[in-house]
C-alpha cells in the first residue's frame, strides 16, 4: 500500500489535519508560520489564512469556525476573505516558562476541547508541558509534567482517552479512563512503549473500530494499535517525520498524513517533506466533535 502525495505543501511543521465533512475539504495548519491550510479533493481548489502567533493545533466550531490552541493561549478563529484569521482570545495560558505554545490537541466525543503545552525548546528536555480542557469558559489543568504532548484522541465511546509525549527521553503512549459527564481523566496507565517500536509517538487518529493510529516520527511510519495495545500493522509515507493523521474523504475511508520538512538538513532522500499524504487503510474513520463552546 503507498502513500500518495496530495498537496505538496512544503510546511515547516504540518499539523493538527481535520477532516470537514460539511465543506468536503482538508483543513491542517503549519504551526511556525501560523497558518491554516485548506484543500478540496473534489476540485483541487487550496486556500491559507495566516494568523499573528504560532498555530498549533485546531478543532471545528459549531459556529462554522474553529477553537484553536495557539502560543499565548486559546482562541477562536474566523477564516477572513482577504487571507487573514479574525481571532478572539478565549483563555491565557499559564505557561510555567517563556517560549511556551500549545502542541497537539482536539475536542473530546462531548465538544470539549483539549490541549497539551510544551517548551518550544525540545532538547531542554523541561517536563513544564500541561494538559488542559478548554470548556463553558475555562481553561483546567488536568495532566502535568509532560514534556512534547501529542498523541491525543478518543475512543470512539469517549470512555478512552489517549496521550502520548514525543520527546526522546519519554516515548510513550497512556491511556486514562475518561468520565464524559465531567470531562476528566483518570486511572492514568503506560498503554504503548513506543521506545519498543520504531520512531517516536506523533499525532494521532482513533477509527470507527476503535484503533488507534499514531505517526512515529523520524520512522517515516504510521502504527496501527488495537484497543489492547497491541500493533497491528505499519504504513509508511516518504518522508521521515510524519506528525499526525486523520480520517477523512467522502466515506471517511482515507487517512489523510501531515509532515514536517526540517530547516538546514538536506532533501535529497525526501523531497516531498511537509508534504500530505493519503493512504488507504482500508478501515473507516468519525467525524470530529464540533467544539461545543
Amino acid at each position: 500500500m503507498s502513500a500518495e502525495l496530495v498537496v505538496d505543501a512544503r510546511n515547516a511543521t504540518g499539523e493538527s489535519p481535520v477532516w470537514s465533512t460539511a465543506q468536503q475539504a482538508l483543513y491542517w495548519v503549519d504551526i511556525p508560520a501560523g497558518t491554516l491550510h485548506s484543500w478540496q479533493p473534489g476540485s483541487g481548489r487550496r486556500r491559507e489564512w495566516r494568523s499573528d502567533q504560532a498555530l498549533a493545533c485546531i478543532a471545528p466550531a459549531a459556529d462554522g469556525g474553529w477553537v484553536a490552541g495557539q502560543q499565548s493561549g486559546v482562541f477562536s478563529l474566523a477564516a477572513q476573505a482577504d487571507g487573514s484569521l479574525a481571532s478572539q482570545l478565549l483563555a491565557t495560558a499559564p505557561h510555567a516558562a517563556a517560549g511556551m505554545r500549545f502542541n497537539d490537541g482536539r475536542c473530546d466525543r462531548q465538544g470539549r476541547f483539549w490541549a497539551g503545552s510544551m517548551l518550544q525548546d525540545m532538547a531542554a528536555a523541561a517536563p513544564v508541558g500541561v494538559l488542559y480542557r478548554y470548556s463553558s469558559g475555562q481553561l483546567t489543568a488536568h495532566v502535568p509534567d509532560l514534556i512534547v504532548p501529542n498523541g491525543l484522541a478518543f475512543s470512539p465511546d469517549g470512555k478512552t482517552l489517549y496521550l502520548s509525549d514525543s520527546h526522546p527521553g519519554v516515548q510513550a503512549i497512556w491511556a486514562f479512563d475518561y468520565d464524559t459527564d465531567t470531562g476528566t481523566p483518570h486511572r492514568r496507565r503506560l498503554w504503548v512503549d513506543m521506545r519498543e517500536h520504531p520512531g517516536r509517538p506523533d499525532g494521532a487518529a482513533v477509527d470507527e473500530n476503535g484503533c488507534y493510529w499514531i505517526c512515529a516520527n523520524d520512522a517515516g511510519l504510521v502504527h496501527c494499535f488495537s484497543p489492547q495495545g497491541r500493533l497491528l500493522r505499519s504504513l509508511a509515507v516518504p518522508v521521515k517525520k510524519p506528525t499526525m493523521c486523520a480520517f477523512g474523504g467522502a466515506q471517511l475511508d482515507t487517512l489523510f498524513v501531515t509532515s514536517i520538512r526540517p530547516a538546514g538538513v538536506s532533501l535529497d532522500d525526501q523531497p516531498l517533506a511537509g508534504g500530505v499524504f493519503a493512504l488507504q487503510p482500508g478501515v473507516k474513520g468519525l467525524p470530529e466533535t464540533l467544539f461545543a463552546g
